[in-house]
């Protein structure tokens, strides 16, 4: 019984650091940036769920295999739910990192808060608003675009940038629905 106090208490000091991390990342930088508050609390839930299932794993005889079945398992959920943007998928994926960090036995604590805190330094500064202040990303639904702008990516970039009275400085166009003459694309532009 006096055995498994340590080991509670290590899982329990693990726990603290995965929360207070998560925490930070979900609610401190993402949450107050893009403001989100259905994929925050998705996020922050599927790091705990993430915690407990990797926390019971790391105690018991695990191969390399599981553990690539299990991250297998964890991408079909993106099949089944409804598409997030590249920023959400990338504060998504942290949610999880932070909890394999904080929960695989073994490495010292000690490492487990440097890597952790290390991990938010960088998003805080990669995804810092003073960063890229003025660039935007927006995807749009278009009609009648003129298919000769389509082999004209310099005349397209000067149609858009008229049409939406922005800067555009970049677009890929997602599809093209010729019956109905609509155009989904995704654009970047400079806010003025």
């Amino acid at each position: 019984m006096m055995a498994v106090l340590p080991e509670l208490a290590d899982l329990g000091l693990r726990f603290g650091i995965n929360v207070a991390a998560m925490s930070i990342l979900i609610f401190g930088f993402y949450y107050r940036r893009h403001g989100d508050r259905i994929l925050a609390s998705t996020a922050a839930m599927f790091n705990i769920f993430a915690f407990a299932v990797l926390g019971k794993l790391s105690s018991v005889e695990f191969s390399l295999a599981a553990g690539f079945g299990l991250f297998a398992i964890l991408a079909l959920f993106s099949l089944r739910s409804e598409q997030i943007g590249r920023i959400e998928i990338a504060y998504f994926f942290g949610a999880i990192a932070i909890a394999v960090i904080c929960s695989i036995g073994g490495s010292p604590i000690v490492n487990v808060v440097a890597i952790s805190c290390m991990v938010l330094f960088g998003v805080w500064i990669v995804d810092h608003p003073a960063l890229m202040s003025g660039s935007r990303a927006v995807t749009v639904t278009l009609d009648n675009i003129d298919p000769q702008l389509l082999s004209n990516p310099g005349a397209m970039l000067i149609t858009l940038s008229n049409r939406l009275g922005v800067r555009v400085t970049g677009f890929e166009i997602i599809s093209m629905n010729y019956v109905n003459d609509l155009a989904i694309v995704s654009l970047t532009y400079q806010k003025s």
